[in-house]
């Protein structure tokens, strides 16, 4: 009598990694906690910090690190993405809010001081002469359409200015954080991000 087949795993226990086949959930786990590690220790302690460093703190071998993350530039690019998808998550949880304006207003601040959480991480990153811009640059469409749509929310409620799109407040948003890097300060670029807020919010009719 022949043997049975082991069945395949089910799709929820399958995740694909960049240009590689699907991961097993305990691949999937291994790789969130080396991004979670990799994440706090590249921001508190700069990049040079070696892979096996990050391998040991996250528990695995550097093996397994260097089979999700062949090189570190790919892991500076995990890295960013997630941040990324982090916050097009929560503007997407936010687009059914029952108040537009407070969902637009508390997505925008949040996305200011998340990049101002992770404020020694960009600068390592630029200071290595790494294009952020470009690694994140297939995730830009997610990004902007999550924006607008929030913004577009706002805006029919009466909450936003009308003359404004999704490409102006990402701008806006990298200019409060650009504040932040020039200066130093986390109290300026909180002035800026409350001075942007007021510039945003439609005028009051008398």
């Amino acid at each position: 009598m022949p043997a049975k087949k082991t069945p395949p795993p089910e799709r929820d226990d399958l995740q694909h990694d960049a240009g590689s086949r699907p991961l097993r959930a305990d691949a999937r786990r291994n790789r969130a906690r080396i991004l979670e590690v990799a994440n706090a220790v590249f921001a508190s302690e700069g990049l040079a910090v070696p892979i096996d460093e990050i391998a040991r703190r996250a528990g695995v071998g550097a093996g397994t690190v260097y089979r999700h993350f062949p090189t570190k530039e790919s892991l500076f690019e995990a890295i960013a993405l997630e941040r990324l998808e982090r916050i097009v998550g929560e503007a997407r949880s936010l687009s059914a809010a029952d108040d537009p304006g407070a969902a637009f207003f508390g997505f925008f601040a949040s996305a200011v001081q998340s990049g101002l959480a992770n404020k020694a991480l960009a600068d390592a990153l630029a200071a290595a002469g790494i294009d952020r811009d470009a690694l994140v640059d297939a995730a830009e469409k997610d990004l902007l359409a999550a924006i607008g749509k929030l913004l577009r929310r706002a805006q029919r409620a009466g909450a936003v200015r009308g003359d404004v799109d999704a490409a102006d407040v990402k701008a806006l948003l990298l200019g409060c954080l650009a504040m932040a890097r020039s200066r130093g300060e986390c109290g300026a670029s909180l002035r800026l991000l409350d001075v942007v807020s007021d510039g945003l919010r439609a005028q009051k009719r008398e």
